[in-house]
């Protein structure tokens, strides 16, 4: 499988620390679900990519997981998200995306999906 380094910003490490300090629900709650590897894969919290920090990682598969809360709803956030998961995708990484209230209000679907995309990543790799 891939385990392909992406390169990032190396002032970004304090930063990804400070927000794994953070409790933000819908990441505590999704991370508990990915944490010690329950889908067969690893995952790391706020990881650096590029000029960016990504929710979740995982290397093997080459996948984040990003949660999008309620600032997610305006426009100019939605463009500049989208040209950021841009930029990542073009090293090979693959992204899904939730919104907040379907961590909090509908888990179980977020699970099926991740490991959807999981089985989907180990297929082609």
């Amino acid at each position: 499988m891939s385990n392909a380094i992406i390169p990032y910003n190396p002032r970004l490490k304090i930063l990804a620390r400070e927000l794994r300090k953070q409790r933000v629900l819908s990441e505590v709650l999704l991370w508990q679900k990915l944490k010690g590897r329950s889908f067969g894969v690893e995952f790391h919290r706020q990881v650096p990519m590029l000029e960016y920090i990504v929710d979740f990682y995982c290397h093997e598969l080459m996948l984040v997981i990003e949660v999008d809360g309620l600032t997610h709803d305006f426009e100019d956030v939605l463009v500049k998200d989208g040209e950021r998961q841009r930029e990542i995708e073009a090293y090979g990484v693959h992204f899904l995306r939730f919104a907040s209230n379907d961590i909090l209000n509908g888990m179980s679907g977020v699970v099926l999906t991740i490991e959807a995309k999981i089985e989907e990543l180990r297929k082609s790799y």
